[in-house]
């Protein structure tokens, strides 16, 4: 056996579904096995591969082992020359596994090999190449000197990004999306350490292969893409913490205990310091928007209210506890009306803040009408205040839109030019993909893979950079059963220059695949089963939840006498304003995990109870379910509550 690749999956189903595809087409004439150990995943990957690649050899755990171990499991059972470790979000051309088995075959002092890496939008990615993360290297790169002198000898060492992206390298480390091993290297200075849960494993691994006595090797010519999923999005705290604490085990492993104490000082700075900016940047990206709303609609009110006093009144003025006390209410009330509106979508449409503001004041003219007549002070400045609300709510985010300020949008009818590259059957079958999902765009035409004219196309494959520039191209579809992964890779490179997003489709697939930077996770096209997860949706479940529970609260000495469980009543609708539960959930919260249910908040109700039958087959309340995820409703929500009153005081769903 020549090499074993080995695939740890951990809920990536798409991803691992086109990697493998890409594995196979490079393993043709490869004597070649392949593993993939699943990590417990709920999202129907082992399925998927059971199904469409039953020539692996797949290990299902029963729960998250971790990178390391994940591997270990393999690398243990493996038979190959060579072990591939790598990533399922990535996908390789179809020469790349022979090139790097030559190279390795005629390098006999290689322990590894990495290769040159791109993200989905065709930019190199700087992890393909690194050095060890010494304390000089790791300040460098911690406090920023590396991005400040990215060709720095001396500063940019963590990512040598003074070597040449395009030629050949001795390294130090090796990145764990593509880490290429000598069995007989791995054999000698033992297998993953097992330490490592997620991050750093490479680094240890990296080293070891230095420090007994072999090389490793960056070798860039052949290129695979590697997407970048939510578990290496660099933003997040957990990641923070994940990763430094790793370098920390790695100090202590492999430095000496001076250095390893100023290492684990350096780290334990650096963990609090991007912690701290971790989590001051996601709540002022959170609340930035509204915080400015309600400044802009403060200071309207603060203009405002001496003049109309001045207008309409001679030595009566208003209370100082109006300004300071009342008119936050208000500014309250309209800015969670905007946000269960759709205000606060990075895509914002103006019809949303308008009857988010709209809404808002109804609510507010409604209390105002119920108050005593000493604390109603002026219905002309709740009408002035929703006026300057939707003025100076709309304006923010023109203005935001205009200068491309964060990353809040307009929304725009402008469609997304779409071109397809593939034959005609394949390029059909994706277009039924894309009629199926939810995204606003136009299909300019077809691209043939072959240089042969039809009156079908617009082009050919050759002609790619014309097309694109010419149609004013968005975003290019590749159907991989028509084109290879190197041709991708190849148009993508030489497209870089222009801002053109990718996508792939797999053959026989129903998702269509991409990422538009190294700092976001991929992005899917698929068909939509899951639309009760959608952001509106969910703001919608919890509006609903809370207008029932504030309804029952209100009418509590009618309700209760048509509540079955009169004692548990209350409670249940305590624990929805808390928002623990739902007033509507699924019927059993175990299929979640065996039919890959959108996950929910428990609920009293469920959608089987709208069929109002006790005795009910088990393949009914799965379709129920299915249904309730993939097609939510409002309505649907109404009608289960409505028909059941009398359940809702259930202490638990009836199975």
């Amino acid at each position: 056996m020549k090499i074993s690749v080995i695939i740890v999956n951990y809920n990536v189903k798409y991803f691992i579904e086109q990697c493998l595809y890409s594995v196979f087409k490079s393993i043709k004439k490869i004597d070649a096995e392949v593993w993939v150990v699943d990590n417990n995943s709920v999202d129907g990957s082992c399925a998927l591969i059971k199904e469409k690649f039953p020539q692996v050899k797949l290990i299902e755990n029963k729960e998250n082992l971790g990178f390391s171990k994940a591997n270990n499991q393999a690398i243990h059972l493996s038979s190959g020359e060579y072990i591939l470790l790598l990533n399922p979000d990535t996908v390789v051309e179809e020469d790349t596994l022979s090139k790097v088995i030559q190279f390795m075959d005629n390098k006999s002092d290689a322990g590894g090999l990495g290769v040159k890496m791109i993200d989905g939008k065709g930019n190199f990615l700087p992890e393909s190449k690194r050095a060890l993360p010494t304390p000089e290297v790791s300040f460098y790169k911690i406090f920023g000197l590396s991005k400040l002198f990215p060709k720095s000898k001396k500063f940019s060492k963590y990512h040598l990004g003074y070597l040449d992206n395009n030629k050949i390298h001795e390294i130090e480390v090796l990145s764990g999306a593509f880490m290429l091993l000598r069995k007989t290297t791995i054999d000698k200075i033992g297998v993953l350490d097992e330490d490592f849960f997620m991050y750093g494993e490479d680094i240890d691994l990296s080293y070891r292969i230095i420090k007994g006595g072999y090389k490793n090797y960056y070798f860039p010519e052949t290129t695979i893409i590697h997407y970048k999923g939510e578990s290496t999005k660099k933003g997040s705290i957990n990641y923070v913490f994940v990763f430094y604490n790793a370098m920390i085990i790695f100090a202590k492993k492999h430095f000496t205990s001076k250095n390893a104490k100023i290492f684990s000082f350096l780290i334990n700075i650096a963990i609090y310091f991007r912690a701290f900016l971790s989590i001051l940047k996601r709540f002022i990206k959170i609340t930035y928007l509204p915080i400015l709303d309600a400044f802009l609609i403060f200071l309207g009110f603060y203009i405002a209210v001496p003049q109309w006093e001045k207008l309409k009144f001679e030595t009566f003025s208003y209370p100082s506890y109006y300004l300071y006390l009342v008119v936050p209410l208000y500014i309250l009330i309209w800015l969670i009306s905007i946000y269960y509106s759709g205000g606060y979508e990075k895509v914002v449409k103006f019809v949303n803040v308008l009857k988010g503001v709209i809404f808002g004041s109804v609510f507010i003219l409604i209390i105002y009408a119920l108050l005593n007549e000493h604390y109603r002070f002026s219905r002309i400045l709740i009408l002035f205040g929703t006026l300057q609300t939707i003025i100076s709510t709309v304006l923010l985010r023109y203005i935001f839109h205009f200068i491309k300020f964060s990353d809040y949008k307009l929304a725009s009818k402008k469609k997304k030019k779409i071109i397809i590259i593939g034959n005609i059957i394949e390029s059909e079958r994706v277009k039924q993909i894309l009629s199926q999902v939810e995204i606003n765009y136009e299909l300019v035409g077809l691209v043939n893979v072959q240089d042969t004219k039809n009156t079908n196309y617009i082009g050919n494959v050759t002609q790619l950079k014309e097309i694109v520039k010419i149609n004013r191209i968005d975003e290019i579809i590749f159907c991989s059963k028509d084109i290879s992964s190197t041709d991708i890779i190849s148009n993508m490179l030489q497209l870089s220059d222009l801002k053109v997003d990718y996508k792939i489709a797999p053959p026989e697939s129903l998702s269509i695949i991409g990422s538009n930077s190294i700092n976001t996770a991929g992005e899917l096209y698929i068909v939509d089963f899951n639309s009760i997860t959608k952001e509106k949706n969910i703001r919608l479940k919890r509006l609903f939840d809370l207008f029932v529970s504030v309804y029952f609260l209100l009418t509590f000495p009618v309700q209760i006498w048509f509540i079955d469980d009169k004692s548990n009543f209350i409670k249940n609708i305590l624990n929805i304003l808390f928002g623990k539960k739902s007033w509507v959930g699924y019927s059993d919260e175990n299929l979640i995990t065996k039919y890959n249910l959108p996950k929910i908040k428990t609920g009293i109700l469920s959608p089987i109870d709208i069929a109002q039958k006790a005795n009910y087959k088990h393949e009914i309340e799965v379709n129920f379910n299915l249904s309730y995820a993939k097609n939510y409703s409002l309505l649907n929500d109404f009608l289960i509550v409505f028909k059941n009153l009398k359940y809702c005081g259930r202490k638990k769903k009836e199975q």
